[in-house]
C-alpha cells in the first residue's frame, strides 16, 4: 500500500516510516505538520494517511481537523488516526464513513496487530483502540437517538423487535430500498463503526434498547 505519514515527532515519524518499508509497504511522503500532510495527499493521492491527531501548527487537534479535510477531498484515502491519549472530536463523522482507524500509540508497539489493523482500513474496514470505542459510547450515553428523525426511530423500534428489513418495509409501507436506506443513516448516525452488518444492527439495537429500558 501507498502511505503517507503525518507526524511531528521526528523519532516516532522515522520509527514508523522503517516499519511500513520493511513490511513491503511504500511511504510516499512523512511530513511534520497538518498543512503539509494535506498537501502531500493532494499530491501523492495515497491508499491510506497515518495521521497524529495533534500536530502543528497549532499543536492541539491540527492533526484530526487536517483528516476530516482529507476525508472530505480524497473520500477514496483511508485515514489512521494515532494518539498519545483517547480525544473523540472530530471521530464520529469518520467513523461511520468507514475506511477508518484510531489506535493509541502504544499499539503500534505490536507491530503485527498494527500492520494488520492498517490493512484492514485501507480494505475500508476499521480499526478502534478500545480505550476510544469506550469513550466514543461514554460521550453519545446522555442521547444516542438525539440525531434520529421519528421515522428512523420508528425503524429502529421494528429492528428492536427483531424484524427484518423486509418485514420493516411491510409494516410501515416502504420500499425494501427505502428501509435499507434508513438502517444505513440510523447505524451511520449512531457512530457504529463498518463491519459485520448484523453486528451493526445488534448495537443499534442495544442503543435503542438503553434509552427505552428506564430507570
Amino acid at each position: 500500500m501507498r502511505v503517507v505519514i503525518g507526524e511531528d515527532s521526528a523519532l516516532f515519524r522515522h520509527g514508523l516510516e522503517l516499519l511500513l518499508r520493511d513490511a513491503g509497504h511504500d511511504v510516499v511522503a512523512a511530513v511534520a505538520d497538518a498543512p503539509a500532510l494535506v498537501e502531500a495527499v493532494a499530491r501523492e493521492t495515497p491508499d491510506i494517511a497515518v495521521v497524529d491527531i495533534r500536530m502543528p501548527p497549532g499543536g492541539d487537534d491540527d492533526g484530526a481537523l487536517a483528516a476530516a479535510r482529507i476525508r472530505r477531498e480524497h473520500p477514496g484515502v483511508a485515514i489512521m488516526l494515532l494518539s498519545q491519549h483517547v480525544e473523540t472530536r472530530h471521530t464520529l463523522d469518520l467513523v461511520a464513513a468507514g475506511g477508518f482507524g484510531y489506535l493509541l500509540k502504544d499499539r503500534v508497539l505490536d507491530v503485527d496487530d498494527f500492520l494488520d489493523s492498517l490493512r484492514r482500513v485501507t480494505a475500508g474496514g476499521s480499526a478502534l483502540d478500545p480505550e476510544v470505542v469506550a469513550a466514543l459510547v461514554a460521550g453519545r450515553r446522555a442521547d444516542p437517538l438525539g440525531g434520529l428523525t421519528a421515522r428512523e426511530r420508528e425503524v429502529l423500534g421494528l429492528m428492536a423487535e427483531g424484524r427484518t428489513n423486509a418485514a420493516i418495509a411491510r409494516r410501515l409501507w416502504l420500499t425494501d430500498r427505502t428501509v435499507e436506506t434508513h438502517v444505513r443513516s440510523i447505524l451511520g448516525k449512531l457512530g457504529l463503526p463498518a463491519s459485520d452488518e448484523d453486528h451493526r444492527r445488534v448495537l443499534a439495537v442495544l442503543a435503542y434498547l438503553r434509552v427505552h429500558a428506564g430507570p
